[in-house]
């Protein structure tokens, strides 16, 4: 028979192990929602790592950290009772959204790097800082958890998660606050660019880690420094700690997005966090709006914490509040509760008996919400299976055999490596590289066309890489060819959209809802995008017969222009970027008109793209917009 705490009753049990299990639960007397992880005895290597982890969590009381209420142990085994933190986690906030605005991205890391430095103050270092650990509530505030491998400063071993360690962990040296910087920069890359900064296997990711640069060509430019420090591969060349990186933040947030910018991050992020609300698991659990005031009672209750627990659970009548609030606007996004309680069953819940098993097996377990309720970790955890990598390649060869030679000079295209298909590989990287080999086609009629007389005809590509996965990538090709010094223009360009899960090109119908494409429906999107002038180009009202985007415009057509084409790509084509929505205008000419862009948020033009195209794309406003 299960034993348990007598003061608590059972709402739910999130996992089972040999050893072990996770519920939520509620302080009787005051109704107040808490997780247990009750422990056994017969792995007392895993009761010491509860014990531990209590004594870190006992040092803390931070609002930015989930606070420990009791920890308790007896002739049954150990049990450790947390704050249950209702909202989601920043793994599932990015997995549903993909990236976020730069301002909501900026107020997660401040967030966080709040709550490590409490843990920094009181000499613990986290050490496993990731998406999983952060709790995003409904008004946008967030929480670290799982201090499952934190150790104090100074000591040292490989704990943490592979994605985010940082060099000093890989080498097993004692680690400093220094390490929870690295860790919180490299999330804060994948926030604001919806890819991680390095992926592969663990050899490979430990690889670079400790040798290759992050690449920051998708960060905003302001934001650059911010990120080049944090990743710093000695760790004497990070900011020291998380409080000194805080300080930096704010002014360089301020500088890039108005002293307003926090208010405008809480905004996008509790949207974010909201439109996951089935997730959150005290709106399945319809906790009261009491729980407030019941935090300090549960925690008065629960009698004497571990190592100065009693200190953070001193303040948990304000983590009730806010936890009642979040449940709240769960239930303002409009789910009924058994509506909830089955979206949280197929979501992070369903999972958790599942991973009972690794928790029975040695894991250190938080029970405080990451992806729902329960995060599971274990310090000899893998990495996650290889995640797509996309590069850019250059091509630089002469092609000779032909009435010319054909000289590429500098023609970059995009390369995808890690897919578990070869041929869906094969397929994918065949058509991001397809505007490259059909522009070495048309290259090649226009030597039989024209009497170049020996001379090369020179071809090259301008190409920009928009969102690189984890579902969709995006390419924008622009061509050029001087046609052997016969003529003059460029053979046009084509943006290229593939599904990696398919390895199908995108096509306008795949990507607009059929009343999009009508007159009525272009006149709706063109009044919601906007032109991204270029002094180097026209203009729109020069380039455009009837200053309104066609539905022609949208579809392949003959080829009048380029030699060797039998079928031209569209005028305009979407063109899907981290930041924002891009429409491009590629045609085949000289007159200046050859490469026009148009732009507007993801949130303006969302409503006329196919739900399925929607879901996959970057969920906040685009920084041209706020």
């Amino acid at each position: 028979m299960d034993w348990r705490l007598g003061e608590f009753t059972e709402d739910r049990e999130l996992g089972r192990g040999a050893q072990g299990r996770v519920v939520l639960a509620r302080h009787t007397a005051s109704g107040t929602p808490v997780a247990i992880k009750y422990l056994g005895r017969g792995d007392p290597a895993a009761v010491a790592a509860l014990r531990s982890e209590a004594q870190m969590l006992g040092r803390l009381n931070s609002p930015y950290v989930a606070r420990l209420y009791r920890f308790a142990e007896s002739e049954h085994g150990a049990a450790i009772v947390m704050e249950a933190v209702d909202g989601v986690s920043l793994k599932e906030v990015l997995r549903e959204h993909g990236s976020l605005a730069p301002e909501a991205a900026l107020l997660v890391l401040k967030g966080s790097l709040l709550g490590l430095a409490a843990a920094h103050a009181v000499g613990v270092v986290h050490r496993d800082y990731k998406p999983a650990n952060v709790v995003v509530r409904a008004d946008g505030l967030s929480k670290l958890v799982d201090f499952g491998v934190a150790v104090l400063a100074g000591q040292g071993s490989a704990s943490g998660t592979p994605l985010y360690m940082a060099p000093e962990q890989w080498r097993g040296e004692p680690v400093t606050p220094a390490a929870d910087v690295y860790a919180a920069t490299c999330v804060f890359v994948e926030c604001v660019t919806g890819r991680r900064p390095f992926a592969g296997d663990r050899v490979a990711l430990m690889n670079q880690h400790l040798t290759a640069p992050v690449d920051v060509a998708d960060v905003p430019e302001p934001l650059r420094p911010l990120v080049e420090s944090g990743t710093a591969k000695d760790p004497a060349e990070r900011p020291p700690g998380a409080a000194a990186f805080v300080t930096w933040l704010e002014s360089a947030a301020a500088a890039a997005y108005g002293s307003d910018w926090e208010s405008r991050g809480v905004r996008a992020l509790a949207g974010a966090a909201v439109a996951l609300a089935a997730l959150f698991p005290l709106g399945a659990l319809a906790a009261p709006a009491s729980a407030g005031a019941g935090a300090a009672g549960a925690a008065g209750a629960a009698g004497t914490a571990a190592a100065g627990a009693s200190g953070a659970a001193g303040t948990a009548g304000a983590a009730g509040t806010a936890a009642a609030g979040a449940s709240g606007a769960a239930g303002a996004a409009g789910t009924g509760g058994a509506a909830v309680g089955a979206a949280v069953t197929q979501g992070f819940l369903a999972t958790a008996a599942g991973k009972g098993a690794a928790a029975a097996a040695g894991a250190a377990v938080v029970a405080a919400s990451a992806g729902g309720a329960i995060h599971v970790a274990r310090d000899d955890a893998e990495p996650p299976p290889p995640v797509p990598v996309v590069r850019m390649a250059t091509d630089n060869r002469t092609l000779t055999g032909g009435p010319a030679p054909i000289r590429i000079e500098g023609a970059r295209y995009p390369k995808v490596t890690g897919l578990a298909d070869e041929e869906l590989e094969r397929r994918v990287n065949a058509e991001l590289r397809g505007p490259l080999d059909r522009l070495i086609e048309m290259a090649r009629a226009g030597a039989r066309r024209m009497p170049c007389q020996g001379r090369p005809v020179r071809i090259g590509t301008e190409t920009t890489l928009g969102l690189r996965g984890p579902r969709l990538v995006s390419v924008h090709y622009f061509q050029w060819s001087d046609w052997c010094r016969q003529g003059d223009g460029s053979p046009g360009g084509e943006v290229v959209t593939v599904d990696l899960r398919t390895g199908r090109r995108l096509t306008a119908r795949d990507v607009f809802r059929p009343g999009t494409l009508t007159p009525q429906g272009l006149r709706r999107l063109q009044s919601n995008v906007e032109e991204r002038r270029d002094p180097d180009w026209n203009v729109w009202d020069n380039c455009s017969r009837t200053g309104r985007f066609e539905v022609a415009d949208f579809f392949p057509r003959k080829s009048e222009a380029a030699p060797g084409r039998d079928a031209a790509p569209p005028y305009l084509s979407a063109f899907f970027t981290p930041r924002e929505f891009r429409l491009a205008y590629l045609v085949a000419g000289s007159g200046g008109c050859e490469n026009l862009s148009f732009g507007g948020s993801y949130a303006a033009v969302r409503d006329l793209l196919k739900p399925e195209i929607a879901r996959l794309l970057p969920g906040g406003p685009s920084p041209a917009r706020t």
